[in-house]
């Protein structure tokens, strides 16, 4: 017979902070992913997504930056016990506090399906880079590599339109 996962999201938080990991995913199927996701400091990209997302602010506040399809950056303020549902595609970043955690749900994905990580100029605005990654396994925690990825090369974080140079903030401890 089949058990059912119970998790207790207060352990797994309690987790997340003890070892400092930023995931924990409590399961992955073909058809869904799930996850409590603690804050990042320096987080900075917008995640361009294949599937749906849906977030629940289980402890504190997210501040959901998104890209309006005009590119215009937008804000929604996401308070404890609240969700949103962001639809595939649009680009977001999900901004909260190291002591906040989320929970995440959204769909596995399929084969042949990437995500997106983008990082624009915070001077001028204009692009400065794109990570694609395949994600078949959210456990290996695909936003950790697109961040090492793009700080650890001057080049993407330098930028073609009014040459800023982003910090690094994995360097810096942010």
């Amino acid at each position: 017979m089949y058990q059912m996962p119970i998790v207790r999201m207060q352990e797994r938080m309690q987790m997340l902070e003890k070892t400092g990991a930023y995931v924990s995913v409590l399961w992955q199927q073909p058809e869904s992913l799930v996850f409590v996701a603690r804050g990042r400091p320096y987080r900075s990209e917008f995640h361009i997504n294949p599937s749906d997302e849906m977030m629940i602010m289980l402890k504190g506040e997210m501040r959901l930056h998104y890209r309006t399809p005009e590119g215009k950056e937008e804000v929604a303020v996401i308070p404890e016990g609240a969700a949103i549902h962001t639809p595939a595609g649009i680009p977001h970043s999900p901004r909260f506090a190291p002591d906040a955690y989320a929970l995440i749900q959204e769909r596995a994905r399929r084969p042949g399906e990437d995500d997106q990580f983008q990082w624009y100029c915070p001077r001028c605005d204009h692009l400065l880079h794109t990570e694609v990654f395949n994600v078949s396994d959210y456990g290996k925690d695909p936003v950790s590599q697109a961040y090492r990825n793009f700080f650890d090369s001057e080049e993407h974080r330098t930028c073609k339109g009014c040459g800023h140079v982003m910090p690094n903030a994995l360097a810096q401890g942010q």
